[in-house]
């Protein structure tokens, strides 16, 4: 076994491995950018060493200096996690030649599936069922034109070292396809450093569904059954579940049987992921195959009870896997939600910041949260922005519903904007819940973006009795300050109304000690609860059902967070209530004028100078952020007055880049 493991990467994944090392008692080294200095990983780590300034490309992909870590910490193995080094060839060849371990696959199998469309031709040759399409290098958008026609539309084009939805766009027309060519050639190249594409058939109404396979250097090579991944936006998952709703028992041992004729064909050591396209009626075809540790492992882990990290780590080490084909269990039911720092009510932009305040769900047997970071801690423009993975568990996709649901609405972050309400939004959705699943739900059912009015929850009687019960305590303590003149004491009244979405319920409200029966429409709520002035989670129970709430006061609002609703509270008297209707609304300021930046991020491209005309759609700005290329497009005809950014400036949110005159 290995005497001391480096993990080249950072955040969640490379505190998740240094878990694993810790319980087998291998020490781990964590590596960091100057940006990382405090990160949890490296608060984790046994020994930590810096390799280079922010940017990736000089430090976490730098591989001369990861080498130089290595030397330095006397680690024998290398852990790659996903992302940044863990599919490079180069590097795996580096490592081996300067006689250390990389854990993963051979630099042979990482070419060969590394190449999207090397690997398509592989598996043909295995007999794995294949996407129709061209898998050649495309080299203008004029012959991407002419292959798309052939084909016919709709297409993919993807970059062939893409990955995590980077490099790929999807075209219906010509004009799609050429502008999506240069597109995915100019992501993938700042990306992963090479441009090539390529376009394949897009099958309508696909789910993305994987098969987990393992292999020794033993020639031994099985399967851990499927993974659910076709909730997606804008081609990155953002819930995974295993098993798949879809799938029989048919369906699932076919699947299994050609990922892992693909692996054999390579040879494959380690853990890896086949990924499939998969129509309504069952019908597969490969996509590609991931040669790493998938970002929702998590999910296989929980329903087979394995550690795939240690499993990695062992078969790197030469021992033999454990396990054969028939030892295979899955047990229950495991989803997995991605929390990143971006803004769902402002188009999914990137977020970053400090966490002022981050508290994750508690973990027991059905929930698990995997994260690299903490509170105090900083979100960084420069690198991917999750935050933290959370893992629900069943006996049945209905119990890891639930359990996903509670989790959700126990975590509480602050400081940074992020996408928790739309994960529960999402996973309380009629078709998620029916299993009636593609990766086209989430622009289908959100076709113009995600805004707090679309989540509706499925009992607002019950926020209104909370936001009664919690009001009624700030005024039971508000009345007992001291020094109040005898006679004139402040009385606290029973009756209150309650302004939630436009909609007023009057309501009474009768304090014993923990617990407030609020009255509303001749019912009576009972709510116990513990909760103190200033928590940010209401635990307790309404009517003798466990709840669970987040809670903070704005002024004379609360804001209740609840099953992927956020709304904004006020329980007023009737009197106050009265004259609020009568008070004007403000208007916000108008900046039609103005193309403002709607995220932190680098000013890669400016297409437009002053005095030039534009039309609707036309493109002015390209902004870099947290590895995505984000196109700003104009929204009216009319001519640039002023430019007030320049090429290679770093933009803060709302910051202004150019003046309509």
């Amino acid at each position: 076994m290995f005497k001391k493991i480096l993990i080249a990467n950072r955040g969640e994944i490379a505190c998740r491995i240094m878990r694993t090392a810790r319980r087998m008692g291998i020490p781990s080294v964590a590596i960091y950018s100057q940006a990382d200095r405090g990160a949890l990983h490296v608060e984790m780590a046994d020994e930590s060493v810096c390799v280079g300034p922010p940017p990736s490309q000089q430090s976490y992909l730098a591989i001369d200096n990861i080498l130089d870590a290595c030397r330095a910490t006397g680690a024998d193995a290398v852990h790659p996690g996903y992302g940044f080094l863990s599919e490079n060839t180069t590097f795996a060849a580096r490592l081996r030649e300067a006689g250390l371990t990389f854990i993963g696959p051979s630099a042979h199998a990482i070419a060969m599936m590394g190449d999207k469309i090397t690997s398509k031709r592989i598996a043909r040759d295995a007999g794995v069922s294949t996407v129709p399409g061209y898998a050649e290098v495309i080299n203008d958008p004029e012959e991407a034109q002419r292959i798309a026609r052939e084909i016919g539309y709709p297409v993919m084009l993807k970059a062939s070292a893409g990955g995590g939805g980077k490099g790929m766009r999807i075209a219906c027309n010509d004009d799609e396809c050429r502008e999506g060519f240069v597109r995915a050639s100019s992501e993938a190249r700042s990306s992963f450093g090479d441009g090539r594409v390529f376009i394949e058939k897009y099958i309508e109404r696909p789910r993305h569904i994987e098969i987990q396979v393992l292999g020794d250097q033993h020639g031994n090579l099985i399967h851990l059954g499927e993974r659910e991944c076709s909730m997606q936006r804008r081609h990155q998952k953002v819930l995974e579940e295993s098993p798949s709703p879809l799938l029989d028992d048919a369906t699932r041992r076919a699947m299994g049987e050609q990922a892992v004729a693909l692996a054999r064909a390579v040879k494959y050591e380690s853990a890896g992921t086949v990924e499939f396209v998969v129509d309504p009626h069952r019908n597969f075809y490969f996509l590609e195959m991931n040669t790493r540790l998938q970002v929702e492992h998590p999910v296989t882990e929980m329903v087979c009870g394995l550690d795939l990290v240690e499993l990695m780590i062992r078969v790197a080490a030469g021992e033999k896997l454990p396990i054969r084909q028939a030892d295979v269990r899955m047990r229950g039911w495991a989803m997995e939600a991605r929390v990143y720092a971006e803004d769902p009510f402002r188009n999914f932009l990137p977020s970053i910041g400090r966490l002022i305040r981050y508290v994750p769900p508690r973990s027991n047997s059905a929930v698990r949260v995997d994260s690299g970071v903490y509170e105090g801690g900083e979100v960084s423009m420069h690198y991917d922005p999750m935050l933290a993975k959370v893992i629900g568990y069943g006996g049945s996709r209905d119990e890891a519903i639930g359990s996903m649901r509670d989790a959700l609405n126990e975590f509480h972050i602050r400081g940074v904007a992020h996408n928790i309400s739309f994960l529960a939004a999402l996973v309380n959705h009629p078709r998620f819940r029916a299993g009636n699943l593609s990766t086209g739900l989430i622009a289908e059912e959100y076709p113009h973006g995600f805004h707090p009015g679309d989540t509706v929850h499925d009992d607002p009687v019950l926020l209104v009795v909370v936001a009664a019960a919690i009001h009624r305590r700030y005024m039971n303590r508000a009345a007992a300050i001291s020094g109040q003149l005898p006679g004139y004491e402040r009385r606290v009244p029973q009756d209150w109304v309650v302004l939630l979405n436009g909609t007023l319920y009057p309501v009474s409200v009768r304090c014993d000690g923990a617990r407030q029966e609020v009255l509303y429409e001749g019912k009576s709520h009972s709510v116990v609860t513990s909760w103190q002035f200033g928590q940010p989670i209401l635990r307790g129970t309404v009517n003798g059902t466990d709840v669970c709430m987040q809670v903070e006061r704005h002024n004379m609002h609360y804001r209740l967070l609840h099953w992927g609703s956020q709304v904004d509270v006020m329980v007023l008297t009737a009197r106050a209530a009265e004259l609020l209707a009568c008070m004007p609304a403000k208007a916000p300021p108008d900046n039609s004028r103005f193309l403002l930046s709607p995220m932190p991020g680098l000013l890669s491209h400016l297409h437009v100078a002053a005095g030039d005309e534009t039309k609707p759609g036309q493109q002015l700005a390209v902004i870099e952020a947290m590895k995505m290329e984000n196109v700003l497009l104009a929204e009216r005809s009319g001519k640039v007055g002023k430019i007030f950014a320049t090429i290679g400036e770093t933009l803060a949110v709302n910051q202004p880049i150019l003046e309509y005159e």
